[in-house]
Parts: C-alpha cells; sequence; structure tokens
C-alpha cells in the first residue's frame, strides 16, 4: 500500500467542512478569485507575516520589505501569501509594548498554524516584535527566516552626529539638569529620529536583532543593515527564497533554535553589551522549545565572553557603524573558539561553514579583537541576594564601575505615579549615595513590567551635577539606556517579593564581585512588614488584561504566559 504524500501549499490544513474534497475545491475557487492561475496555486506556499502600521514608525518600510520577499518566493518557484499581524510600536501602546508581546506572539503563531503554508517569512523590528513573532513561530513549528526592519540612519544637528533613543535621553537628562532650554530640546526632538527603522544604537531592536542571526534564524550579514539601505530590500528577497529552500528540505525552526544555537546568542548578546531586555525576549523564545535559560547560567557564560562591540550606549559608535565594520558576522568570528559551530543555520549550512567564508574587512575601532576586548567580561551580570532570591540584572557595561561595590540608604518610591509626583520634589531627603527604589513596576503589577527601570536622577542632584547613581527596580530599561541600574528584581513586589518590603531608610547592598543583592534588614522585621501589606489588587474584570494578570510569569521565565511554554509549570 503506497502512502499518500503530504499535503503541500493550499492543499494544506483544509478548511473542516465534513468533506475534504469539497473544501479544497471551494478553496482553490476563493482563491481564484485574486487572480492567481491554476499552476501558481499548485506551488507551495511560503507565508509572509506582515506588521505594517500607522502605529509603528520602526515599521514605514516593511510593506517593501514584504514586496521583496514576496519576489524571492517567485523567483525560487514558490507562491507568497502575505498575512497581517499585530504591530508592536514601542512608543504608541500603553501601558507597554511588552504587555503585549505576548497577545502577538499568539496570533502569530495562531495564523501560521491556522492557514495554509509550507514555511513562514517573519518581518518585524521594533523592540517586541521579534521576540513575539519568534515565540509564535517556534511554537509552530514551520520552516522559518526572521526578516528585520534595520536601524535608522543617524541625523546631524549643530555638528553633532544623533541617533534615536540614546541621544534623546541624553538630552533629556540634560534639559532635566537646566543645561538646555526649551526651545533647543524642541529643535533636538526633530532631529533624533530622521528615517525609517528602529532606535540607530544597540537597543532592544538591534539586540534582538542581533540575536536572531546569532541563533541562525536571520539570514548572514543582515542583522545590522539601515533601513534605507537597498541591501536591506535584496536581503528580503533572498529570505523568501530561503524560505522555501528550508519547506523543500524539511528543516524547520526547531532545527535551528537549540539548546547550542541559545548559548550562541546569549555569547553574542553578552559580547555585544546588548540590551537587558534580550534576556527576557531569549528566555522567553528558547522557553517556547523547552530550553530553560537559569540565570546561574547567564553569569557562567559572561565570565568568559568579552566584550567586543563599542556601540551606543556603552560607546560612541551606532548600528551603521557596525554595519560598515563587518556586521555580527564580524562578531561570531571573534567568538568563535567560544561557540557551537554545529548548529544549522536558515541558509543550510552550519555556523561553522558560514564563519568559514571569507571575513572581509573588519573596522577594529568598532568590533575589537578577541584578545584585545573593551572589556573582560560580558556585558550583563545576574545577581542573587535577599532582595533578589529568584535574580535580578545589570548591564555593567552601561554603569559606573565605582558603584559596582556599594551600600547606601533606600529612597523608596511605592508606583510609577509616585515616582513622578516626588523625584523633582526640592524637600526629597536623597543624596548621590543612597539607592533609588522603584516598586510595583513588575510583570504582575498595574503598569506591567514598563521601561521604568531607569528612574531619573532627581533633579535637585541632577543640577548639581549627579550623573549616576545606584537604582533598583522590577521593571525594565531600554536597551539605548545607561546607568548603574539593576533591573527585572525577582518575584516582584506586586508578587509578595522582597523589594516591596524595603522602606526608606533601609540598608541595601550591592556587590558585582559576589553577584550579591542584599537587604540589610532582619527578617522578623521583614516578615511585620509582609503581615502588614495591603491586599494584592485585585485582577482586571474582562479581556486581555485579565488573562494577562492569570497568566503571565515572572521576569526569570521570560514574562511568558504559562499554558504557552512547551513544559508549563511555576516554580
Amino acid at each position: 500500500m503506497t502512502e499518500t504524500p503530504p499535503a503541500i501549499g493550499l492543499a494544506r490544513g483544509l478548511t473542516n467542512y465534513g468533506d475534504p474534497d469539497f473544501a479544497r475545491y471551494l478553496r482553490l475557487s476563493m482563491a481564484r478569485s485574486m487572480g492567481y492561475s491554476g499552476d501558481l496555486l499548485k506551488k507551495p506556499v511560503v507565508g509572509i507575516a506582515t506588521t505594517a502600521s500607522e502605529f509603528n514608525n520602526c515599521h514605514r518600510g516593511v510593506p517593501e520589505l514584504v514586496a521583496a520577499v514576496k519576489r524571492g518566493v517567485l523567483a525560487a518557484g514558490g507562491l507568497p501569501l502575505e498575512f497581517p499581524t499585530i504591530s508592536l510600536g514601542e512608543v504608541f501602546l500603553n501601558p507597554t509594548s511588552l504587555f503585549f508581546r505576548n497577545l502577538m506572539a499568539m496570533d502569530t503563531e495562531e495564523m501560521i498554524r491556522g492557514q495554509p503554508m509550507d514555511a513562514v517569512v517573519l518581518v518585524g523590528g521594533c523592540d517586541k516584535t521579534v521576540p513575539a513573532q519568534l515565540m509564535g513561530a517556534v511554537s509552530a513549528g514551520l520552516p522559518t527566516v526572521q526578516v528585520v526592519t534595520g536601524p535608522m540612519m543617524t541625523g546631524r544637528w549643530r555638528g553633532e552626529r544623533l541617533g534615536a533613543c540614546t541621544d534623546c535621553r541624553r538630552f533629556w537628562a540634560k534639559f532635566r539638569a537646566g543645561e538646555v532650554d526649551d526651545a533647543t530640546i524642541e529643535e533636538v526632538e526633530g532631529n533624533l529620529a530622521t528615517t525609517a527603522g528602529t532606535c540607530a544604537v544597540m537597543g532592544t531592536a538591534s539586540t534582538m536583532a542581533s540575536l536572531a542571526e546569532a541563533l541562525g534564524i536571520l539570514l548572514p550579514g543582515t542583522a545590522a543593515i539601515p533601513a534605507v539601505h537597498a541591501d536591506r530590500i535584496r536581503a528580503a528577497e533572498a529570505s523568501g527564497a530561503a524560505a522555501l529552500a528550508l519547506a523543500r528540505a524539511g528543516t524547520t525552526i526547531r532545527d535551528i533554535v537549540t539548546p547550542k544555537s541559545v548559548e550562541n546568542a546569549l555569547r553574542v548578546l553578552l559580547a555585544i553589551g546588548g540590551s537587558t531586555n534580550a534576556i527576557i525576549h531569549l528566555t522567553a523564545i528558547a522557553g517556547r522549545a523547552g530550553i530553560p535559560i537559569p540565570l546561574a547560567k547567564l553569569n557562567e557564560l559572561s565570565d568568559t565572553t568579552p566584550v567586543l562591540v563599542d556601540l551606543k550606549p556603552t560607546g560612541p559608535f551606532y548600528m551603521e557603524d557596525l554595519h560598515a565594520a563587518g556586521g555580527i558576522g564580524a562578531v561570531l568570528r571573534e567568538l568563535r573558539p567560544l561557540l557551537h559551530l554545529d548548529c544549522m543555520t536558515v541558509t543550510g549550512e552550519t555556523l561553522g561553514q558560514r564563519l568559514d567564508a571569507e571575513p572581509g574587512f573588519v573596522d577594529r575601532a568598532v568590533v575589537r579583537p578577541l584578545a584585545e576586548p573593551l572589556q573582560p567580561q560580558g556585558g550583563l551580570v545576574a545577581l542573587f541576594g535577599s532582595l533578589a532570591p529568584r535574580g535580578a540584572i545589570l548591564k555593567r557595561a552601561a554603569a559606573d564601575s565605582k558603584l559596582f561595590e556599594h551600600e547606601g540608604r533606600a529612597v523608596v518610591f511605592s508606583s510609577l505615579e509616585d515616582l513622578s509626583a516626588r523625584i523633582d520634589d526640592p524637600d526629597l531627603d536623597v543624596t548621590a549615595d543612597d539607592v533609588l527604589v522603584l516598586q510595583n513596576a513588575g510583570p504582575l503589577s498595574p503598569s506591567g513590567m514598563p521601561e521604568a527601570g531607569y528612574l531619573p536622577i532627581p533633579q535637585k542632584l541632577a543640577r548639581a551635577g549627579v550623573k549616576d547613581m545606584l537604582r533598583i527596580s522590577d521593571a525594565r530599561m531600554s536597551g539605548t539606556a545607561y546607568g548603574t541600574i539593576v533591573l527585572h528584581v525577582t518575584p516582584d513586589s506586586a508578587s509578595g517579593g522582597p523589594l516591596g518590603l524595603v522602606r526608606d531608610g533601609d540598608r541595601i547592598r550591592v556587590s558585582v564581585r559576589d553577584r550579591r543583592i542584599d537587604l540589610l534588614v532582619d527578617q522578623a522585621e521583614l516578615a511585620r512588614r509582609a503581615e502588614a501589606s495591603p491586599p494584592a489588587p485585585a485582577n482586571p474584570a474582562r479581556g486581555y488584561a485579565r488573562l494577562y494578570r492569570r497568566e503571565v510569569l515572572l521576569a526569570d521565565q521570560g514574562c511568558d504566559f504559562d499554558f504557552l511554554l512547551e513544559t508549563p509549570g511555576r516554580p
């Protein structure tokens, strides 16, 4: 008895009318109404997830990229069919784009599962979009290629080179300190983001693009191409052809996202001084494949992975400079002795085979040799202790090393509203040696873990010349930000973590050397405070917010929904 060959193209996943032959007949008749020829409708289908939105400036170029992907699929002998999903424009969403990341991941997964396609190309870019797409795609399990929109080009203003959004924070700090006036800050505002694309620095969007290339799910050499560069369009066309080749070879995203490739991505994250957000996102992507990322493992890798890339927010360069300097390929070649070279990539080659190619020019001012790093250890480190039993994250590449061993008095803000109301109060009892603490800004808080961890320097200190001080919260921080800031404190305040028990005047000790963060208050006093703490806020009454509050996991598990993990289960 001969086996029936597996269905391909529009014959896959037929709508259930109780009659498969009728379902195929009806589907093809409706497809013909869109003007496709009968021959084209017999070809394998590459779905293209499009995220164009006028609420997402980073994705202004998505329609052009989708058109290029289609050309690549058609030229390779397939049928490209685009479909829309949710789009997450970082600065246009309330309360925060992370709140909607899992919703977009669900949308992406279900549209890949529910529609007939043999492979999928994901077109995205803005911070939470790429992780959402990869989370959904890992769960769906098809042959997959990621395409990113690419970073903005920098602008020019009064002889300075400006790029969103590190320079926006630099000028906002000057404005708060009284160093620039209203007219100047408005002029700067008009010169920060002057082209299509994601932030021009090593923020979260560029970090996730870099990690996608390190994972092998993005075509080699394409993470850092500027959004407005013609190579960005050519990369999209090549991605369409690559997706069809993966489908024909039977290579799925699960063959590419593996424990070894995830470790490679972590190495790259540490070497590029990437965004702290990437720890949450990579943990969520890996979790969809049942791959854990313990924060202790992060420290192990960080101790043996030097920082090689000198981009803002920690250095002077921008993403366009990284592209010209050799891109992520140059970083991977330097890290080669530390990488798993047998990992499969979307080209059909292993990582080792890819890196065997002629390296080309590398600008050593931007990408340092492995033997001459910028810093001997990785850009991120996890801290544990009585204040963060399940861990917290510090981006030491963007921090002041003078504060790496520090004990200070806590100045506590109980919420974002409290922070906004009091941070600039001239009567605020605060000194540069104190520790600013923000509570109730984690995943289970009403604010949904916003990028509020970059607590501003109190205005009276800023005007006195203070540029940095130790800040601690259960919130996140934009990848474009800088400073000595401890983030993602877990458990968070809203779930009853010790951070919520800190009071003004408590002593807090941080030791990067010992990987410790401790609240120096005895357990009896903490128990008394816990007993007196107000009850947790009630769950939202309805809709996605209710689902989110019920299912979201904490930062150490990637803030994914428990029921979407490969292996569900809360600690």
